[in-house]
């Protein structure tokens, strides 16, 4: 009887303690950092949040943390931006699905090293539905920067991923930084910072690239080879120069967000996106240099270099296609991930015309219909439609990412 008494008063002490983590008190008794902005973690289960309230005589501080996740939640305190160099306080499952909560240093990019627990108490962990509570009082100094700080100013990071026999995984896009350094002792409710100039320039280029001068340089070279046949410079079509152009432009844009990044991030930032992207750069550079060794078209093997080159250059655009969706994913914090959607509708429109203009080429073959004016129409028409749309789709993630 009196074990289950027990049980009952641990049930209640820990339904009590998920239900107390709330944004009450938020920039008035304490430091609230949240994900959206402003929300509740008593109201809202999406709701990823941490508040850290000041001890008296500052002894120490209390620490609440709030979160959806598959594995574990974090938070830490970092002289910057970036990952590296944190003290870091983790709420997560051990390899018996019991909700721990750990103390960590993180070096670079790598996993972050447990280090004991230190000078902490009154630690409440739970899981309810999917969502990590976890609220504590630590009275440890505070690392960050290879060093321990006597200032109470620093930058919040929070992320939060799944676990895997008690090891926390990457978190990938699941991560949002302070805009600013953060003082723990006073109370105020902290802003999320916005993606650095560098990543925005990047992927607004590379949609650029591979959403619109690629398509367009593709469409151009399989379907509009009648426009302006026999017209050109230098005894080369109007439409092998449209290709040249817009493909050579896509490989030199694309190198430019490859370097800007890389030159910005100064590290390997982990995940599917930069592997995607490094196939796609290396892909885009064997591409054009084979092109330039091919034979003539008047070489029986000929044949082999056209199958070659059109399915490279469809193994490429799948890459960049996969890359911005997962690139898009590091932009888009909105619960409708409507980032990724408009994507999805942009994949669709492009695969409608190329159905399109397909069917058409094949129709006219079977009708025997060769025309330069029946082409030149039919193909330009739908040409022009294709790049008006996908005009709108690009446009609304470049406006997205400028504004994220």
């Amino acid at each position: 009887m009196r074990l289950y008494l027990l049980f009952l008063w641990v049930c209640m002490v820990r339904g009590f303690t998920e239900k107390s983590i709330s944004s009450a008190g938020c920039g008035t008794e304490k430091v609230c950092f949240s994900q959206p902005p402003d929300c509740d973690p008593a109201a809202d289960p999406s709701c990823y949040f941490m508040a850290v309230t000041a001890l008296p005589t500052a002894s120490g501080i209390s620490v609440e943390l709030q979160g959806r996740a598959e594995g574990y939640i974090s938070f830490g305190f970092s002289d910057d931006q970036r990952m590296g160099n944190d003290d870091i306080y983790i709420c997560g499952t051990d390899s018996n699905g019991t909700v721990q909560v750990q103390h960590a240093f993180s070096t670079g990019r790598s996993r972050p090293t447990i280090v004991p627990l230190g000078n902490v108490s009154d630690i409440t962990a739970s899981m309810s539905d999917g969502v990590i509570g976890c609220s504590f009082i630590s009275r440890n100094p505070i690392s960050a920067g290879g060093m321990t700080e006597q200032n109470s100013t620093y930058f919040l990071l929070y992320a939060y991923g799944s676990t895997t026999d008690g090891l926390i995984q990457f978190h990938g896009t699941n991560r949002f930084i302070s805009d600013s350094r953060v003082d723990v002792l006073n109370p105020q409710i902290v802003k999320r910072a916005h993606h650095p100039s560098a990543s925005k320039a990047h992927g607004s280029l590379m949609l650029i690239a591979w959403m619109t001068t690629s398509s367009v340089g593709m469409i151009t070279a399989r379907y509009l080879k009648a426009v302006g046949k026999g017209k050109g410079c230098s005894s080369k079509d109007v439409w092998f120069l449209a290709h040249v152009s817009l493909m050579s432009f896509t490989v030199i844009i694309t190198a430019i967000a490859f370097i800007l990044e890389f030159a910005h991030i100064k590290g390997w930032a982990g995940g599917v996106h930069p592997v995607l992207g490094c196939l796609v750069m290396i892909l885009s550079l064997i591409q054009p240099v084979a092109a330039a060794f091919r034979c003539s078209p008047q070489h029986e093997k000929r044949f082999v270099f056209n199958w070659m080159h059109g399915i490279m250059a469809l193994v490429i655009k799948v890459l960049a296609v996969a890359a911005i969706f997962t690139g898009l994913a590091l932009f888009d914090d909105s619960p409708e991930k409507w980032f990724l959607q408009v994507m999805g509708g942009f994949v669709g429109w492009e695969a409608l015309f190329f159905i399109l203009q397909e069917s058409n080429m094949w129709w006219k073959r079977k009708e025997d219909k060769e025309s330069a004016d029946e082409l030149v129409s039919t193909e330009l028409i739908l040409l022009i439609l294709f790049f008006l749309g996908n005009l709108a789709f690009l446009l609304t993630l470049l406006a997205g990412i400028g504004l994220s």
